[in-house]
């Protein structure tokens, strides 16, 4: 991909170029099943006259406990309902340490539960948890930590669990991204006191909607068949304040197909994220979150973190200039939940989160889909390097701009 810079043909879409993708190239897209094998589903599921709590959502339980080799999978609505019902289920109250660097539904699940959530920083490497933060953040009304699998990456689980034993306190994990991913040869899933997925449609098993709860804990496992089920256990004398979090038969079933090849399109994404590594890796100021590499990742999310100085641009001008390539992106995640209004109130100091803070100005979240193909990849690397030339051509000898502009659009 050499580059002539005034060569029309090389010159960016900011800069007046034809973009890189004119029919769009979106963020991700779901994986979806044989439309046959599961219209043939469907009927079984309305001929059975069970639309719930059924036949699909047993089998789907137990085939995903076998493939995350736990004892106990709890199908719900969501994986924020997994999430809040976990905390419910456990009998805990006051603080529990999460990360900033996460989805809102971290912290959302926390807030739900009438508890605090107390922030911890993450590794500058592999952006989860830092277990030196962790043991920083925990306080005498800390009762519990939920530690994010940050796009698919496994958390240092290992430090993580001896933390939580040493200190008496419940371990949970937001896996929302993790369905797949792999600490060694162990399957994320039975790490803590549970592990929760997500299988909404931008996950890698995706079912439309749901969630998915992982544990061997069989109290907490009960706990959590009653909870998804308002707290009712069969004669309406609700045990506690329960949700209806309970998984639809047909969700079940977009989950059972869906299982079959999960496996096959996590290792195309690996080969995918492989050839950007590779086409990237060359780019001043483009570096990735770290991964051992006796783990597997999902790569639900394929995150680079740009150097605004090395690189010519910020994360947030380089993903205006690839939508111009009619390139989608994300900013996962900026900003970091203690900046939301929402968690504003905590009043957290960025001092105390200096690698969230930093990181967060930095990512920039790139196209990553079942269906994609090396070429693909390869045109949204040479789009990224075309304008990192431009930006960088505009910072040695400032002109004026071809094609588009924005109010500060500088370098």
């Amino acid at each position: 991909m050499a580059i002539a810079s005034r060569d029309l043909d090389r010159r960016p879409a900011v800069d007046g170029g034809a973009p890189a993708f004119p029919e769009g190239l979106p963020l991700t897209r779901p994986f979806t099943p044989d439309s046959a094998q599961t219209a043939a589903d469907v009927v079984k599921i309305m001929d059975g006259k069970q639309m719930t709590n059924s036949s699909f959502v047993r089998a789907f339980e137990q085939r995903a406990a076998e493939y995350l080799d736990v004892r106990h999978c709890i199908a719900v609505s969501s994986c924020t309902a997994g999430l809040m019902l976990v905390l419910k289920a456990s009998e805990r109250s006051g603080d529990v340490v999460i990360p900033s660097f996460t989805f809102s539904a971290t912290a959302h699940a926390v807030a739900w539960n009438g508890m605090r959530p107390v922030f911890a920083d993450v590794d500058p490497q592999t952006l989860t948890m830092s277990p030196a933060a962790l043991e920083r953040a925990i306080g005498v009304r800390t009762s519990a930590i939920l530690a994010t699998h940050l796009y698919g990456t496994p958390c240092d689980v290992e430090l993580l669990e001896d933390i939580a034993e040493t200190n008496g306190l419940r371990l949970f994990f937001d896996a929302a991204h993790a369905f797949g991913s792999k600490r060694g040869l162990k399957p994320i899933g039975g790490f803590g006191d549970a592990e929760v997925f997500s299988l909404s449609p931008t996950k890698v098993l995706a079912t439309g909607e749901g969630g998915l709860v992982a544990t061997n804990d069989d109290v907490l496992a009960e706990r959590l068949r009653i909870g998804r089920d308002y707290g009712n256990p069969g004669d309406y004398d609700c045990r506690f304040v329960g949700l209806n979090a309970r998984m639809s038969e047909f969700h079940a079933a977009v989950a059972l197909r869906s299982l079959e090849t999960l496996d096959e399109r996590i290792d195309h994404r690996n080969l995918l994220v492989d050839h950007y590594r590779r086409a990237l890796s060359r780019i001043p100021g483009i570096r990735f979150p770290y991964l051992r590499e006796e783990d597997r990742s999902t790569y639900k999310d394929f995150t680079i973190m740009v150097d605004s100085v090395a690189f010519g641009v910020t994360a947030r001008r380089l993903g205006l200039a690839l939508a111009d390539e009619g390139i989608d992106t994300r900013r996962y995640y900026s900003p970091p939940v203690h900046e939301m209004k929402a968690y504003k109130h905590l009043a957290v100091s960025g001092r105390d989160l200096p690698v969230t803070i930093e990181v967060a100005d930095r990512v920039l979240t790139l196209p990553l889909a079942y269906d994609m193909t090396e070429d693909s990849v390869l045109r949204v690397a040479d789009a990224i390097e075309r304008i990192h030339r431009f930006y960088e051509s505009r910072s040695r000898s400032p002109r004026v701009m071809h094609g588009s502009t924005r109010p500060g659009d500088v370098a």
